[in-house]
């Protein structure tokens, strides 16, 4: 699944305005990219072999635009993901490399639960770990004018590991978005956090379990994941809550949270760490504490129901009991949602696309009407706010 890592924002600021170049003629557009290489330093035998056979890939563009599943609610996007058989599976895969996993929490401090979750979600444990040709891939995405600027800096990567002997621009296949091997990661992230864990001196990320893993979790530190803290936690709110306090933005210690009559279903909360209620379907479905790390998150994956689902289904694996779906007030269809977001817009609101996903800034507005309307602001959007606005 795409992510927009902090790597790949580090290569915008570095590369300056040629890293927004897109469009146009795309054997025009691959000329450039070959020139700005050689400018780059590369060889001009490598950059004509690399680019070579480079094809627009029409499979990409459609992929890309194609990602309704995020549309779906919290728990039903939870529920499509998350079944026993792939709890149980983690828990198997866990004992079978536990002594890679005892390595990396010793060495980074980050639970095996977070990385399986990952492994899981990202290829099904490496069952599935995409047919695309990856080169294709991310020039025909630094190409399209969505999002040059974390595509472009990746086709760049993608030549350093060529001439590395690590990728093979005719051969090498993952995701639609670029990402390679178990856990999914963009060239940019396995030049920087690329580990060879199994000691064969090479790193093998579509191959080898130990290596994908302890990259994995180079890459969460490098992104900045506090060793030895949690990052999830379900939590009971009482009906007596100031919904407004609710969010990503806004933090609190759990500490604080706890003398607002906020318990945790299982566990201790951690007092002494700030943290946010993250309501994903509002004031009467299922509520979470954020802590610090859940922020590390982002950099893997964008997606805020990705997210979520990615750090519940981590705690557990560790052991949590099944989340509680309670009985949120239902949501709005897609088409409903795309109409709240053009209402939304109207009133000068930053709600970004309008896609019927609800993101940050969608959920930011809706927080802002319902407040202004004396409504509960809990951030999720129902028919009742679309017909208010």
């Amino acid at each position: 699944m795409m992510r927009l890592t902090t790597a790949a924002l580090v290569a915008l600021l570095t590369t300056g305005t040629a890293a927004l170049a897109c469009g146009g003629s795309f054997s025009g557009f691959v000329d450039g990219l070959r020139s700005e290489a050689e400018a780059r330093g590369h060889s001009k035998d490598s950059t004509r072999r690399f680019f070579a056979g480079i094809r627009q890939s029409q499979s990409v563009l459609r992929a890309d635009r194609a990602q309704g599943v995020f549309q779906k609610p919290f728990t039903d996007f939870a529920r499509n993901l998350i079944s026993e058989a792939r709890r149980k599976k983690g828990e198997a895969k866990g004992r079978e490399f536990d002594a890679v996993f005892d390595r990396i929490e010793q060495r980074y401090g980050i639970n095996r639960g977070v990385l399986l979750a990952f492994w899981a979600f990202e290829t099904d444990y490496g069952g599935f770990q995409g047919d695309f040709n990856t080169a294709n891939a991310l020039v025909t995405l630094a190409h399209d004018c969505r999002r040059p600027e974390l595509f472009r800096p990746q086709v760049f990567a993608a030549l350093e590991l060529f001439e590395q002997g690590a990728f093979d621009p005719a051969t090498t296949t993952g995701a639609w978005a670029g990402e390679i091997g178990m856990v999914q990661m963009l060239p940019r992230d396995i030049l920087e956090h690329g580990t060879d864990a199994d000691g064969d001196g090479r790193v093998s990320l579509k191959t080898s379990a130990p290596d994908a893993l302890m990259s994995g979790a180079a890459m969460l530190n490098g992104f900045g994941w506090r060793a030895d803290e949690p990052w999830l936690q379900e939590v009971t709110v009482p009906d007596t809550m100031d919904w407004s306090l609710s969010g990503i933005t806004t933090t609190r210690s759990a500490a604080d949270w706890q003398k607002m009559g906020v318990s945790a279903r299982s566990g201790e909360m951690a007092t002494g760490l700030q943290a946010s209620l993250i309501l994903p379907q509002g004031r009467k479905g299922p509520a979470f504490l954020a802590y610090p790390n859940f922020s590390v998150y982002f950099d893997w994956n964008q997606s805020f129901t990705y997210v979520l689902t990615a750090a519940y289904f981590a705690t557990r694996i560790e052991g949590a009991p099944a989340f509680d779906p309670r009985s949120p007030e239902k949501g709005l269809s897609g088409d409903a949602m795309k109409e709240l977001q053009r209402r939304l817009r109207d009133r000068g609101h930053d709600v970004g696309k309008i896609d019927g996903i609800l993101g940050a800034g969608t959920r930011a507005a809706v927080r802002a009407e319902q407040g202004r309307l004396g409504l509960p602001a809990d951030a999720w959007p129902t028919q009742a706010l679309l017909s208010r606005l």
